[in-house]
């Protein structure tokens, strides 16, 4: 089934490659069709307009997607931008998974330090129908309320799962350990799935 994905990453990442060796991998695999890629770099050109300008572009990149594929190297988790993806994604019933990037070897041949998994700064709670959902606000280091949405906005298989980060119902992987450049089509179905689409 094709799927399209939404990559969000830090642009530190980009001036690495390391985001590109995910995003490109499939271009090398032509006999595949199960995918197709959205790519987020496109909201580059609009970085340095107004946080609306910014969200639009996010919003229209995410519509129709399935993923949301969150590339993370050493400092991914405290950008606001991914941050937003990230929530949004879930309000949109998004797949989502986080792939750890640090261990690609950038161009400079060396690697990074693991960074914190950006879903374990998003908590959630469901009662009554809603879910509640917290961010970690990094400086004063405490969890803030977002906002709550209904439980039926959403196609995700909570199961007996009723809170807790988002990082205990969406997996991560780790690129190279893991196998990402033959796994990841694998990776993007559990998680579409999972997430009903």
């Amino acid at each position: 089934m094709a799927r399209k994905v939404f990559f969000s990453f830090h642009y530190k990442d980009v001036a690495s490659f390391r985001t590109n060796a995910v995003r490109n991998s499939w271009v090398t695999k032509r006999s595949t069709t199960d995918f197709i890629f959205y790519d987020s770099s496109l909201w580059e050109q609009v970085k340095k307009e107004s946080p609306i300008a910014i969200k639009r572009m996010i919003n229209s990149g995410l519509k129709n997607t399935s993923v949301t594929a969150i590339l993370t190297g050493s400092e991914t988790y405290a950008r606001p931008w991914v941050r937003y993806e990230i929530l949004e994604s879930f309000k949109r019933s998004n797949g989502l998974i986080t792939i750890h990037i640090n261990s690609i070897p950038a161009k400079n041949k060396l690697t990074s330090a693991k960074g914190p998994d950006p879903l374990d700064y998003f908590y959630f709670r469901i009662e009554n129908a809603k879910i509640h959902l917290w961010e970690w606000d990094v400086v004063s280091e405490n969890w803030r309320f977002i906002e709550s949405i209904n439980k039926s906005d959403v196609n995700y298989k909570f199961g007996n799962i009723s809170e807790g980060k988002f990082s205990i119902i969406f997996g991560s992987c780790d690129w190279m350990i893991d196998d990402g450049y033959n796994k990841f089509s694998d990776w993007i179905e559990r998680v579409a799935v999972f997430a009903g689409k």
